[in-house]
């Protein structure tokens, strides 16, 4: 298993939408996720402009099955109504949207 963290920020006058998206995701965007082997996906609201995700990926090949995700129509579909709602951070490198975090320390609890 290995655990990722991720940071956006959020346009701050579409929070409310993107809360009431997240509160109802699709089943299809919920059963892709854990058909591309992640688990506990989580999203938390720092202030009113900055997210956090944390998921852990339980599969074998992170890169083939972002590419399933990334190929499926409801994800896209999924993904075009709620990016327009975000904004990189300025740590972001070109074409990346949610921005990867580096483990700092790998605590054992």
């Amino acid at each position: 298993m290995v655990r990722y963290a991720q940071v956006i920020h959020i346009r701050p006058e579409r929070l409310a939408v993107y809360r009431q998206l997240h509160m109802a995701v699709w089943p299809a965007v919920l059963a892709k996720i854990r058909e591309c082997n992640m688990c506990n996906y989580t999203i938390f609201l720092q202030g009113d402009h900055t997210l956090w995700a944390y998921f852990e990926y339980v599969g074998d090949d992170f890169e083939a099955d972002m590419a399933k995700m990334a190929a499926d129509p409801m994800t896209q579909e999924w993904w075009a109504i709620c990016s327009p709602m975000q904004k990189p951070v300025a740590e972001a490198v070109p074409g990346e949207n949610w921005h990867n975090l580096k483990k700092l320390v790998p605590i054992q609890a």
